[in-house]
């Protein structure tokens, strides 16, 4: 298992259209389990939308990606470019 912690910088947080994107993304590594940790306590599955829209991360906050399974390596770094790229929002 990989994981790194991202800050959410884009100005509207996780909110429909980057949590659409991160699903997308997450959703390509079929044999990864992928899941981000939110505020310690909260975990989400980054390939459900419900669950990335129920944690109501906000801009400016922190949430630590993990992967696990055969494409974790790739997978952690697509995720990890998405965010740092404000999921290409401007």
């Amino acid at each position: 298992m990989v994981s790194k912690k991202v800050t959410i910088t884009n100005l509207s947080g996780l909110h429909m259209g980057a949590a659409g994107k991160l699903c997308d993304e997450a959703v390509k590594y079929t044999d990864t389990e992928i899941k981000f940790k939110y505020k310690g306590d909260y975990e989400a599955n980054a390939k459900s939308m419900l669950s990335v829209l129920g944690a109501g991360v906000m801009a400016g906050q922190e949430i630590e990606i993990s992967c696990e399974g055969p494409e974790e390596e790739k997978a952690l770094l697509a995720l990890v470019e998405l965010v740092e790229s404000n999921f290409d929002e401007f």
